[in-house]
């Protein structure tokens, strides 16, 4: 098949490198046109563990192409899956800006030859059907295109895995045309497909979304309550988790979820279930939670730190919103940082791959080599992301190196009793 993607981020690049991968002839339409020119030389625009080299791969063998022009992507296509960004605008609705002047472009190049146009971009119920409208104003006269929506669930960091290995392949179309091209292009591989209509494959998105979210939220709620009564979460998660009918996974207190996916997601569902008259409470109380674990860590920091942090040294580990990806959306150490700054603290932070977008954003933070260097001479040390170079280190060089052998573990990495034997003042989330 020939197929055109529209963005190069997370969503768009990865599906344009598997795709191509799976033996297809792959256009990615980008904006910008520095970041095209990089991607033609195999340069990406984030860090993904494995992109790079399945991208240079499908370069060198002529089935991956980018290109800023929607003329030499569009009028040969089989498919075009729209991966723009949907960012959250400052009422919470998500910015559709994108996804329709992409629309109207994609509408100006169709041709008389039959098109797939399916949306991956998460969006409000009912925007695929304005996406339809738009293009069916915009094309040609004999230009004949169906419509449909193909939601992604990829994780940052684990991308290649989910597209190539997902749980489930949502499928949202009226069109049995649409739907046999789209079974086609996804049947190498592995995932149970869910054959819905168009709103459906909408919703399911934004509620597998803010479901996963509301876990995050459940979890540092009960974190709160095991701190007051002298329990520990991660024993409580343990015996939760084990019900089958709810899983561990991502009952995990810390310091609050972010990145590009649930921020955002959970207040355009807010929004939409305000402007369909519902009330939102429950997952207004998961957007409030998620706030205050960033105020709850800092409160903690301070208290631990005699009260008062202005004048002391911190060292950060962790500035990615989660491991193995270099994205600072919406990111829990951001926010920490301000507050600590903000409170007249000095801070030292190191992070495997995001200190160069670090830098971008917050100053007044010296950035580290390594994590030792961010360790030497600090009053405290703050586990912000769990990577699994900090899971493994040898915490007695890092004691040694410290003026005050104290962690706060925001994503409860460590055991506390073998941190403690270790001669550490040590505090976790919930614990």
């Amino acid at each position: 098949m020939i197929i055109s993607v529209i963005g190069h981020g997370y969503v768009g690049l990865v599906s344009a490198a598997v795709f191509a991968d799976l033996g297809n002839t792959v256009w990615c339409v980008g904006r910008s046109k520095e970041k095209i020119e990089n991607l033609k030389n195999g340069v990406l625009p984030f860090f993904e563990p494995g992109l790079a080299e399945v991208v240079k791969k499908n370069l060198a063998a002529g089935r991956l192409k980018f290109t800023i022009a929607y003329k030499d992507a569009i009028p040969e296509a089989d498919i075009v899956l729209i991966c723009v960004g949907t960012p959250s605008l400052a009422n919470g609705n998500a910015d559709l800006s994108q996804v329709f002047a992409a629309s109207a472009e994609i509408a100006k190049n169709l041709k008389k030859k039959p098109t797939v146009i399916a949306l991956k971009s998460t969006v409000p119920v009912g925007t695929t059907y304005a996406v339809f409208t738009i293009i069916n104003k915009n094309k040609v006269r004999d230009a004949v295109f169906y419509i449909a929506f193909v939601p992604e669930f990829l994780r940052e960091g684990t991308a290649l895995a989910d597209t190539l290995h997902p749980d489930r392949i949502v499928i949202g179309t009226d069109s049995p045309i649409a739907q046999k091209v789209l079974l086609d292009l996804h049947k190498p591989i592995d995932g149970k497909f869910v054959l819905t209509n168009i709103a459906s494959a909408e919703t399911i998105k934004y509620a597998a979304n803010s479901l996963l979210a509301t876990k995050i939220s459940f979890a540092n709620l009960i974190a709160l309550l095991c701190e007051k009564v002298g329990a520990d979460c991660e024993q409580v998660m343990d015996g939760v988790g084990l019900d089958r009918r709810i899983g561990r996974s991502f009952l995990y207190p810390g310091v609050g979820y972010g990145g590009s996916c649930f921020p955002k997601d959970v207040k355009a569902l807010i929004a939409t279930l305000r402007r369909n008259k519902i009330p939102a409470k429950l997952l207004e109380a998961v957007e409030q939670i998620n706030q205050q674990a960033v105020a709850n860590f800092v409160s903690k920091v301070e208290q631990v730190l005699g009260g008062s942090i202005t004048g002391k040294l911190v060292g950060i580990w962790g500035l990615a919103f989660k491991p193995d990806t270099d994205d600072l959306r919406e990111a829990p150490s951001l926010k920490i940082i301000k507050a600590l700054l903000d409170k007249g603290a000095k801070i030292k932070a190191f992070d495997p791959v995001a200190m160069p977008n670090a830098k971008s954003i917050i100053k007044n933070v010296l950035y580290c080599k390594n994590p030792q260097e961010a360790v030497r001479g600090t009053d405290a040390l703050l586990i912000v992301t769990e990577w699994n170079e900090f899971k493994q280190i040898n915490l007695t060089k890092i004691k040694s190196l410290m003026r005050n052998p104290t962690i706060i573990d925001g994503r409860n990495i460590y055991n506390p009793v073998e941190v403690k034997k270790l001669g550490f003042v040590y505090y976790g989330v919930g614990r």
